[in-house]
């Protein structure tokens, strides 16, 4: 897939008048019915904002939670959304009671020039997250055009993803560019060096990961849990840390690629252990993790390698935590890595954060604001960096 050729908002022309579907991730957290964080709303201002400036109707809509897919389920209603949505833009933006239907058709031919309407939660539908084609249909029957500003929901071939923007001159948009741009910096034409930083708990979760990186980057760190089924496959004694076994075999197929094309790998050498993730206390120790030990954090030595490999790159995806940095114990290895990715890039490497754990990371250090992106969606970034289809985004290259 062409990222470059995924089309943007200005391929729609002019839209004053035009119906647009715009399809938001409004899955917010709630407690009870209060957003605890607004921030996938206010991710999707500036695509709200450019098309309401333009005069377009806009059909607003989104998935919340999981509902059964039976109806509507009061829990999983959008209504606190379109309240803030409200609040944030200035005018009442309305809750339809439902996403198809006759009144909802009557609803959105009413949406006047330069205002929005909210339709009620997808997945009270079972068909769209089935990928229903005939409710699909329907959705897209409501507009003149679609846009894609959900890219969390990217590598989900859900009804509102890919019938719309088949069926409807379509277009990502501003936040789904953004997100495709950066990627494309990293897996396209990268600027040399170009190294990955790789954490997080599962190998079998990165497995694609490294195997679709490994003839796109010069050096590659491997961290978190996710280090030790790499650590056993060269030999080294990992006690009772994190470790799948039966990937040993392919890891270790792994670096004997990776050293075939030249590409650097750095693994711990060193470790923040303890008995187990509850029990206070911890100790670093060097080489092998001792029998009855389990390792949660990389140690000081490895830090400073990885945080070297780092200020070499110009081009640099953090993709996973180096330890449980959510306990201050084992946290001072995803600090350093995270400072050293900031430093890097405020000397002018470019920095893209690949979502999910990593962006908790960067802002729980306060370093957000220092990276050159990050990701809004955990599992579409990782899938698109793995390489794997991405069906919203394929559905958007019709044109």
């Amino acid at each position: 897939m062409d990222l470059s050729k995924i089309p943007g908002l200005d391929a729609l022309g002019n839209l004053k008048g035009k119906r647009v579907f715009v399809r938001c991730d409004f899955n917010v957290p709630l407690e009870g019915k209060s957003i605890t964080s607004d921030a996938r709303i206010v991710a999707a201002l500036p695509t709200i904002k450019k098309l309401l400036a333009q005069g377009a109707q806009l059909i607003l809509a989104s998935h919340l939670g999981r509902p059964e897919g039976n109806g509507f389920e009061d829990k999983y209603s959008l209504a606190p959304v379109a309240k803030r949505l409200s609040e944030l833009l200035g005018f009442e933006v309305p809750l339809l009671p439902d996403c198809v239907g006759e009144q909802t058709r009557h609803s959105v031919h009413g949406i006047e020039n330069g205002r929005a309407v909210l339709l009620e939660n997808l997945r009270f539908h079972k068909a769209e997250s089935k990928g229903v084609e005939v409710f699909g249909r329907e959705l897209a029957s409501l507009a003149d055009a679609y846009v894609n500003d959900a890219f969390g929901t990217c590598h989900r071939a859900d009804a509102s993803m890919v019938w719309p923007a088949k069926l409807l001159p379509s277009a990502a948009g501003l936040l789904v560019k953004g997100e495709i741009d950066a990627m494309a910096r990293v897996l396209d034409k990268p600027a040399k060096p170009t190294l990955a930083v790789l954490g997080g708990a599962k190998v079998s979760d990165k497995i694609p990961l490294v195997n679709n990186l490994l003839g796109k980057v010069n050096e590659i760190c491997i961290g978190g849990g996710m280090a030790y089924t790499f650590l056993l496959s060269q030999g080294v004694a990992i006690g009772n840390s994190l470790c799948d076994d039966t990937l040993v075999p392919e890891c270790k197929a792994m670096l004997a690629k990776a050293s075939d094309l030249g590409v650097i790998v750095h693994l711990p050498s060193d470790h923040v252990v303890a008995e187990a993730i509850d029990v206070e206390g911890a100790t670093e120790v060097n080489g092998d993790v001792p029998q009855g030990q389990a390792a949660f954090d990389i140690g000081d030595m490895t830090a400073t390698r990885f945080a070297d490999a780092i200020k070499r790159a110009k081009t640099i995806l953090f993709n996973g935590p180096m330890g449980v940095f959510e306990k201050e114990r084992f946290s001072n290895g995803t600090r350093a890595i995270v400072q050293a990715i900031a430093d890097s890039t405020n000397a002018g490497a470019f920095s893209v954060v690949g979502g999910g754990d990593s962006a908790a990371a960067v802002e729980h250090f306060g370093l957000a604001g220092s990276m050159s992106h990050v990701s809004t969606g955990g599992g579409a970034s990782l899938t698109l960096l793995q390489g794997e289809p991405m069906p919203a985004l394929e559905a958007l290259l019709k044109f």
